[in-house]
């Protein structure tokens, strides 16, 4: 019986000591250093809220697209259109063939609405290019409908600067060509911060970092508004969140392998 007492104590001290080890682990830092800018944190601070963990996903391969993160809200994963919807409400008309989705029938648009946020799709034009010079695997990303980054056969160039894969349409041109050869999958990775207006009025333009196949093509860019052919940028004020549209050019273009990420401010609830 004393054994079983005796064990019984050193448990229970395990236990405490256990216990105490982890509250002290949580406030590990400091209460008695400067205050960060805006008040809120201490330099260190021991209360300022540790990050939520999240399982990265992993890298796609020519075969195989890769997982997503574990907090991103999966779009397309490669059986149905679910997530999405045409652009007149009713079902998404893209077929799905073989784990890809087709571009077919008209514009799509996510049924859920987005703001601040990580992007990823994977895209392939055909092989051999389909259409002429400045209507090759042509198509693209806009979000809000309205801000579109370019879909398009640009392994040779062709199209003016501002329209090739990855131009930031009829603004800004990717700062290199990342494109790969017909055929070949491609990613985009974008992350965009949402425009801010107040009263109105414009408070803080739209603003996108992209990455073509892992390569940075544009870095912060400033949006001067939205994006569309042959006209001058010019913002309109919108709500915080909107939809993400695929577009549909009459080119057989195939995806897979597309979710998003919202993207909160710093120890935003």
């Amino acid at each position: 019986m004393r054994i079983r007492i005796a064990f019984a104590l050193i448990g229970a001290a395990v236990l405490s000591l256990a216990s105490q080890a982890n509250a002290e682990e949580k406030k590990v830092g400091h209460r008695d250093t400067p205050m960060l800018p805006g008040g809120k944190w201490h330099v260190h601070d021991s209360e300022r809220p540790q990050p939520t963990a999240v399982t990265p996903g992993t890298f796609s391969t020519q075969e195989t697209p890769g997982k997503p993160p574990s907090d991103a809200v999966v779009l397309f994963d490669g059986t149905d259109t679910s997530k999405f919807q045409s652009m007149k409400g009713g079902p998404a008309p893209w077929k799905v063939e073989n784990g890809v989705m087709v571009a077919s029938g008209g514009d799509i648009r996510t049924k859920e609405e987005f703001g601040d946020c990580q992007f990823h799709i994977e895209w392939t034009t055909p092989d051999p290019p389909f259409g002429d010079i400045m209507n090759r695997g042509n198509s693209g990303v806009y979000f809000f409908g309205r801000y579109e980054v370019q879909i398009f056969e640009s392994y040779k160039a062709g199209i003016y600067a501002d329209g090739q894969a990855a131009a930031i349409y009829g603004q800004f041109p990717p700062l290199v060509n990342a494109s790969r050869k017909p055929g070949e999958w491609q990613t985009y990775d974008i992350i965009l911060t949402a425009p801010r207006f107040k009263d109105g009025k414009l408070e803080k333009p739209a603003c996108m970092t992209v990455l073509h196949n892992g390569v940075v093509v544009h870095n912060h860019t400033e949006l001067l508004g939205a994006t569309g052919h042959r006209i001058l940028p010019k913002y309109t004020p919108h709500e915080a969140k909107g939809f993400i549209l695929l577009q549909d050019h009459g080119n057989p273009v195939r995806f897979r392998n597309i979710w998003v990420r919202p993207v909160k401010d710093y120890d935003e609830p």
